[in-house]
């Protein structure tokens, strides 16, 4: 399970941070079911798999501190034998994914409430809390109208517009991602998800900010919707991950490099304000 999480996680299979950061949590009860002869066996094998869920993504900040933060329970608590260090183990784990979870649904509550009747959105990328807020909101009767980015180069917004569509009182539109400064003058908001907000700088997939340089200049307002959690003052610093080339562009390069980018880098300054589970944040 953990081997299998580890290359889900590096593939990109599960988009939402939130989702991963618990995908990667619950991989953690696999070694609930092994045998260990000693406490210390057990946390190195705690130690070792956590770091290797870590470096399977180090961008995401709900990851890393999720797993960081199960392995520290364990190893400040100085457990007694191993059935002590499963228990404290699993609890933990419970914890931290109950955390997430619960942080994500009210973020998506208090954006649902957020919405007008017969607002018109951009967004970009894929983000399993935006999705939620746009469900809540138009199944509680509001009429939604949502330009869809693709997200290049691995095309997320194709799900995002597939799931969109499948909701009551939304017009779905897909449109490419340098086509999002022709109908932003249409849109009331821009809405998007976040990896995390580290400090002044918001990091979300590549994209996020010429989408926000634009709707600055055209004054439209973005608003970026997400746990709390993913708001980090101090102690993480964002390392970015750079793609394979063959999800840019099939046939090798011949005389050229292909750079492909996970997050870009967004000034807070251009944000309008920020949605969470704590409330609403004006920038």
């Amino acid at each position: 399970m953990i081997d299998e999480t580890i290359e889900e996680i590096r593939e990109m299979q599960t988009h939402s941070s939130s989702v991963v950061a618990i995908k990667a949590a619950d991989a953690l009860r696999e070694l609930l079911d092994r045998e260990f002869a000693t406490v210390e066996e057990y946390e190195r094998a705690l130690e070792r798999n956590g770091s290797a869920l870590r470096r399977a993504n180090p961008s995401h900040a709900s990851l890393q501190n999720a797993v960081r933060e199960i392995v520290a329970a364990v190893a400040e608590a100085d457990p007694e034998d191993v059935p002590a260090a499963k228990e404290l183990t699993e609890s933990a784990i419970d914890s931290v994914t109950d955390r997430i979870e619960s942080g994500k649904h009210r973020a998506a509550e208090n954006a649902a409430e957020w919405f007008d009747d017969g607002m018109t959105l951009l967004t970009h990328d894929y983000s399993s809390t935006v999705l939620e807020a746009i469900d809540l909101a138009t199944s509680a009767g509001t009429y939604l109208e949502v330009y869809v980015t693709e997200a290049r180069p691995r095309y997320l917004g194709r799900k995002t517009v597939r799931a969109l569509a499948e909701m009551d009182r939304v017009e779905a539109h897909l449109i490419t991602d340098s086509a999002s400064g022709y109908y932003l003058d249409e849109c009331d908001a821009v809405v998007v998800g976040m990896d995390c907000i580290v400090e002044d700088t918001l990091y979300n997939r590549v994209g996020t900010y010429p989408v926000a340089a634009t709707a600055a200049d055209v004054d439209v307002p973005l608003v970026v919707v997400g746990s709390s959690a993913k708001i980090i003052q101090s102690g993480f610093v964002f390392e970015n991950e750079f793609r394979s080339p063959s999800e840019v562009m099939r046939e090798p390069p011949e005389g050229f490099s292909v750079e492909n980018p996970a997050y870009d880098a967004t000034p807070v300054s251009l944000l309008d304000s920020v949605i969470t589970d704590e409330g609403t944040r004006s920038y």
